[in-house]
Order: C-alpha cells, then sequence, then structure tokens
C-alpha cells in the first residue's frame, strides 16, 4: 500500500506538478521538483552498483587462491589407498 502510494506521488509530482495547485508544499519550482525526482533514485541505484562492485571486489581479494591440483591428486590417491 505504501509503494502504491509512493508511486502515485512520484509520477503526479514528475508529470503534473504544478506549483499554483500544490502551493502548500512549498517545495519549489517545478522543474526542481523533476531534477531531484529523477536524481535522487539514479543517485541511489549508482551508489548501490558501486557497492556491489566493492563488496565483490572485497571477497575476491580475501579468498584464499584454491590447491594445486598436483596437491589434490596426491590427495585422492593417499585415501584411495
Amino acid at each position: 500500500m505504501v509503494c502504491a502510494f509512493l508511486a502515485i506521488a512520484f509520477f503526479g509530482l514528475l508529470f503534473f506538478y504544478d506549483p499554483y495547485i500544490v502551493s502548500f508544499l512549498n517545495i519549489g519550482a517545478a522543474a526542481d521538483v523533476r531534477f531531484w525526482l529523477i536524481a535522487a533514485p539514479v543517485s541511489l541505484v549508482f551508489v548501490a552498483i558501486l557497492a556491489i562492485g566493492a563488496w565483490i571486489g572485497l571477497t575476491m581479494a580475501t579468498t584464499p587462491p584454491p590447491k594445486p591440483i598436483e596437491e589434490i591428486e596426491t590427495e585422492n590417491e593417499t585415501n584411495q589407498t
């Protein structure tokens, strides 16, 4: 329900914002409101993508390398006998 309200408010402010009709909000000119309605979500998504990339990089940097194949083969040979 909250998401539906936010979606309606977002598109309503984006396409139908008229500072004379909604002057009680006192949030600025239509161009400023439309700019921030687009800039804020885009910025959040950009930061989220950078955070995911940082997390992947950290995971790759801290993961130990795998054992060499020769070592695995010798372990398998000793376990089979």
